[in-house]
């Protein structure tokens, strides 16, 4: 009777095991570049990602900064979480809006792809610098050391963030509270070359 239990027990727990294994994000090839013509140069001289692919990540990254960037109600707020010089108007950085409101300026996007290149790109996604020097994607919910380079990250990263579209912008205070743009998010990941 003990070895029969003692059985199920062992199956329970390697049934669980198998289960958990099966819950693990899937990971996607992802490579973020500077800008356009960096993945261009890339695409011609490592064939790693084709140069159309290049442009439709970029066009959908540039897409996704308009709707979901981060939004702040003066240019000095912005800056203290992406850097002087690293912010603009929204009429600026995205054609649209008003003047009132100011956006981080667009540093590099990230680029995902499945493993071994079946099924081909996952989505993009812009990436804006930090405060400390680092960069982040737009729902701040990733830090990255580079805005160029390749790493394995979990597909959840190319989901739509929320729109920020006619939302009030971020203040000082709501800043504060929060501990920051992005400080409910984790750091994911590192760039290496």
């Amino acid at each position: 009777m003990r070895s029969r239990s003692r059985t199920v027990a062992l199956c329970i727990l390697g049934a669980s095991a198998f289960a958990l294994a099966g819950c693990r994000e899937e990971q996607v090839d992802a490579q973020a570049f500077p800008d356009l013509a960096s993945c261009k140069a890339a695409s011609n001289a490592q064939g790693l990602i084709p140069a159309g692919e290049c442009e439709a990540a970029f066009a959908e990254a540039q897409q996704l900064h308009v709707e979901a960037a981060p939004r702040y109600d003066s240019q000095a707020v912005c800056e203290e979480e992406h850097g002087a010089g690293n912010c603009g108007s929204e009429q600026q950085v995205a054609n649209t809006g008003s003047g009132s409101i100011f956006m981080p300026l667009i540093a590099g996007y990230l680029i995902g792809n499945m493993l071994g290149g079946r099924g081909g790109m996952v989505g993009s996604q812009p990436l804006y610098r930090t405060s400390d020097g680092k960069f982040t994607n737009a729902g701040g919910t990733a830090a990255y050391s580079s805005n160029t380079g390749k790493a394995k990250l979990g597909s959840s990263l190319f989901q739509r963030p929320a729109s920020t579209i006619g939302k009030a912008p971020m203040t000082k205070a709501t800043l504060s509270s929060r501990g920051g743009f992005g400080s409910t998010g984790s750091s994911r990941g590192m760039f290496g070359g």
